[in-house]
């Protein structure tokens, strides 16, 4: 990185922590490790990001070429409104089922802690990180890179040959020839999405 870029990159974050409300989360704009990724994914109250509340997440951390399934933090998280019914048979938790869950802030305190600076990878996650960021209200939108293995997939995939190209999870993990897990369990999501990662970038 020349002087230049680095002038740039410290103006930015400064630029955003003058706008942060929450001081306590100032590394977020530290240095990432580097090699290091968080695999991430949630479940929600229902499908519309201006309205879900996030009821599971699950994060993994990924080093190098390694998936450290030991270095992986789940929670459950208590909304504060209900669950949408059309969206139970998706993801399996009712209402009572997250009722002993963390409270949102702590859930989403803890995720932070756990991902650092480091660069988010999952599936489609422009829906996960809005819902996150309306969440947090920090008075800015998380710094880190999101790696979205549909976006991967489809530079890898696409051609003038080929224009269109299907981004379902199920031809993805077909493609890379991924064995499937069931499906809106977040570990198993975020597990999914961080072997795709680590076969898109080989």
């Amino acid at each position: 990185m020349n002087w230049l870029q680095n002038g740039v990159q410290k103006w930015r974050r400064l630029r955003a922590l003058a706008g942060l409300r929450d001081p306590q989360f100032a590394f977020l704009w530290d240095q990432p490790p580097a090699g290091e990724y968080v695999s991430l994914d949630c479940e929600m109250s229902c499908l519309d990001p201006k309205l879900a509340e996030i009821i599971s997440i699950a994060a993994i951390l990924i080093k190098d070429q390694r998936i450290l399934l030991s270095e992986t933090w789940t929670v459950l998280v208590k909304p504060a409104g209900q669950i949408n019914p059309a969206s139970i048979p998706v993801h399996g938790l009712r209402h009572q089922d997250v009722q002993d869950g963390l409270a949102l802030a702590d859930a989403l305190a803890q995720l932070l802690y756990f991902i650092g600076p480091r660069p988010i990878v999952g599936y489609y996650l422009e829906f996960d990180l809005a819902v996150i960021n309306r969440s947090l209200k920090l008075g800015v939108a998380l710094p880190n890179q999101a790696i979205d293995i549909s976006g991967l997939f489809y530079d890898r995939m696409v051609s003038a040959h080929r224009p269109e190209v299907d981004l379902s999870l199920s031809h993805i993990l077909h493609s890379l020839d991924i064995p499937d897990l069931p499906r809106h369990n977040p570990v198993n999501d975020a597990l999914l999405a961080a072997m795709a990662f680590l076969k898109l970038r080989a």
